[in-house]
């Protein structure tokens, strides 16, 4: 999930560092409350800029003594701390509470409370700043360049700006009752013995002189409060748990809260509710990471997979750009508002990568089967064919069938599938893979949507169309298992380079091939043996690449290391060809590793073995929550429940497959094409409530949804 021509990892300030959201804004702070301007990646943000970058509270001279720090929701913490009494005594009387809201801005409301039995008179100083610094600047470490930070008080108020690439951001600090300067807020307060004093402390973010539609203000926290609501709209129309096993309960539960905390919002299309990466750094639209999310978290909200494609469609590219990688039918990599952003919808695109066009097809694929609108899936049906377009035009570069990637600029991303660290792609003696690099399950996303737009042709009564997107896959299929296949090894390779060369690693990426289908069925056994060999599979999961490889390297972010989301569609890909033990083991080492994070997955963690530690090594700077880390247990109970609905056949399958330890299952709520089902299971045995009319049960498992398609898909 790397950022465009950002470094992959960021000191967020250190496990103890404390972070809020809400949307697109984020805060990280210490943990008093504080946040120091010393080349940190502290500050608040708003659109991708940093809106505060110091925030400092001293009160009679001094730092507080911090005591607690409380985090109720994600919006919003309290911290509390002890503040220095005038004469310096021990053992001081005088606590501060600081409450800090985060949105279209912040707002701190400090409390001062006096527990002596005398009144005292304090100084309080807030010292602030706001270098309006890109969050990649921010991120990566760099000095923010290119425009004068311009500090400026007038009645009452601060005002900090900066212009550049033609746009001024700016940030207005005030309180009421403040002396303001242009570092700082001052405040001089008489607190009576037992008593109380308070202010707050307003930060409204300005673009070109606007400040948003409903900023903070003294009247009260109007965009918290549509936080909440939309927060408890969401958790009322999610799906409602009843499980024997509690932490498995408790792990599902997060994901949907964390799920509805990623959502992001389009003020200018508001039935459009989209899925961001993941927090802080990421809450913004990735078309890879998105895609997957929503397409993983269909269980628990299918609108978020028809959002996520609205939007990514209305960005889908219409020109050749060699500087963002844009062209014709691609869609987006990333998506950001920051200060090299322009403002139209979804700000500056960058489309630098080589799964997220033929994902979009087979999302949208997957989105009709679940019943969704079908006037939502026929507009985004010529966008489809676009991407389709792209893929054969633009993504298969020298006309060998297989998609490539090799960026045309010198600041894009050196590798562009789902591993795109610089040194994500590797031969097993540790070479670096030269570009332009055809990644194997890149090939499988092709292969997927080749098979969903036959599927939708079919659906539509498009024999012509549907015979055409069926031999294409079947081609496909075909030249991949003779070229991506290493007999000797019994794997397929993880790329071809830029001679053709397979690069011969051992990697997960080929249990995502088991997911789409592309793998024979006579090779699948040996991928199978090897993915769960102990070279591969740590006890909690799948390793990215095998602990028998020359760049293995467990605290490593894709060269060893275990994802949660790659795990969970390597075991739908186990469960497809009909590898249930292996699915169900990697689904348990995978719940067992939410239970040591709280029930909240983060984005990846160490690829120790689980005889090595007690348990799971957290990596130090991955992102939580994360929205495909919270989507990959939604994914592991939908494949134990073995469940797919498929509207274009009036079917829906339901066949489980739960441990005997794991008792009963239930969801109540669950949204499938208009209607509200529930879904019971025990064991081996399920059934379905208040099921559509037009949807007939079926007790057994989905066969592949390329078997038999248009007479010539294998599968």
């Amino acid at each position: 999930m790397t950022a465009w021509n950002a470094d992959t990892e960021a000191d967020i300030g250190g496990s103890e560092a404390v972070t809020l959201v809400e949307g697109s804004s984020f805060c990280i702070s210490a943990p008093s409350g504080d946040m120091n301007n010393d080349g940190g990646t502290s500050g608040a943000f708003y659109q991708d800029t940093r809106i505060v970058s110091r925030w400092i509270l001293r009160i009679n001279g001094a730092l507080r003594e911090p005591l607690v720090a409380h985090r109720p929701d994600a919006y919003e913490a309290t911290f509390v701390g002890r503040a220095k009494w005038p004469d310096g005594r021990f053992d001081s009387p005088l606590v501060v509470r600081q409450e800090r809201h985060v949105g279209p801005g912040m707002q701190d409301d400090i409390t001062l409370e006096n527990y002596s039995s005398e009144a005292v008179s304090c100084e309080i100083e807030l010292l602030v700043d706001a270098d309006q610094a890109d969050l990649f600047d921010v991120k990566g470490g760099r000095p923010s360049q290119g425009a004068e930070v311009i500090r400026r008080s007038s009645d009452g108020e601060l005002l900090i700006d900066a212009v550049r690439n033609g746009q001024r951001r700016g940030t207005a600090i005030r309180a009421a009752g403040a002396e303001v300067s242009t570092d700082a807020l001052r405040f001089r307060a008489h607190i009576p013995a037992r008593g109380k004093w308070s202010t707050s402390v307003i930060v409204v973010p300005l673009i070109n002189g606007a400040a948003p539609a409903d900023p903070f203000t003294e009247a009260g926290l109007p965009r918290l409060r549509l936080g909440v609501q939309r927060q408890r709209a969401w958790e009322e129309n999610v799906p409602r748990l009843s499980l024997a096993d509690s932490s498995i309960e408790s792990t599902l539960e997060r994901s949907q809260t964390d799920l509805g905390l990623l959502r992001i919002f389009d003020a200018e299309h508001p039935d459009r509710v989209a899925v961001a990466a993941g927090a802080p750094w990421f809450m913004a639209l990735f078309g890879r990471d998105s895609l997957l999310s929503s397409y993983m978290a269909m269980l628990v909200d299918s609108s978020l997979a028809a959002g996520t494609l609205q939007t990514l469609a209305a960005l889908q590219g219409t020109k050749v750009d060699n500087d963002s990688e844009e062209q014709p039918g691609r869609i987006p990599h990333e998506v950001r508002l920051g200060v090299t952003a322009g403002l139209s919808l979804g700000g500056t695109a960058y489309y630098g990568t080589a799964d997220a066009t033929p994902l979009f097809v087979s999302v949208l694929g997957e989105l009709s089967r679940w019943g969704l609108s079908d006037d939502i899936v026929d507009s985004l049906l010529p966008h489809a064919d676009r991407a389709l377009e792209w893929i054969e035009k633009y993504g298969d570069r020298d006309g060998d069938g297989f998609v490539e990637y090799l960026r045309p600029n010198t600041h894009g991303l050196v590798n562009q599938g789902w591993k795109d660290s610089w040194d994500g792609v590797n031969f097993a003696d540790g070479r670096m893979a030269e570009p332009p690099i055809a990644l194997c399950e890149v090939q499988g996303y092709v292969y997927a949507a080749y098979v969903a737009r036959s599927l939708l042709a079919r659906s539509l009564g498009d024999t012509e169309t549907e015979h055409r997107w069926a031999e294409r896959a079947a081609t496909l299929k075909k030249a991949f298992n003779e070229t991506f296949w290493l007999p000797d090894k019994g794997y397929f390779a993880l790329a071809l380079d830029k001679d053709k060369k397979p690069v011969d690693s051992c990697t997960s990426n080929m249990g995502q091939c088991l997911w789409v289908g592309i793998v024979d069925e006579d090779k699948a056994p040996q991928v199978v043996e090897r993915l769960m060999s102990p070279m591969m599979f740590t006890g909690w999961g799948i390793r990215t690449l095998a602990s028998d490889m020359a760049a293995y390297n467990p605290v490593s972010y894709h060269n060893g290391s275990v994802w949660p989301h790659d795990s969970a569609l390597v075991a739908t890909g186990l469960m497809r060809y009909g590898f249930v033990a292996e699915a169900k083991r990697v689904a348990r080492g995978i719940f067992d590793a939410a239970a040591y994070f709280d029930g909240q997955l983060p984005e990846l963690f160490c690829g120790f073995d689980r005889s090595e530690y007690s348990g799971p090594v957290p990596y130090p700077t991955a992102c939580s929550p994360q929205a495909w880390a919270a989507a990959a247990p939604i994914q592991l109970a939908r494949i134990l429940l073995r469940f797919d609905p498929d509207f274009t056949r009036g079917v829906v399958h339901l066949a489980p497959f739960l441990a005997q330890d794991k008792g009963d299952f239930r969801a109540d709520n669950v949204r499938l094409g208009h209607a509200r089902i529930s879904i019971t299971a025990n064991r081996t045995e399920g059934n379905i409530e208040g099921l559509p009319p037009e949807l007939k049960l079926l007790k057994e498992p989905r066969p592949p949804l390329d078997e038999g398609l248009g007479g010539r898909a294998g599968g």
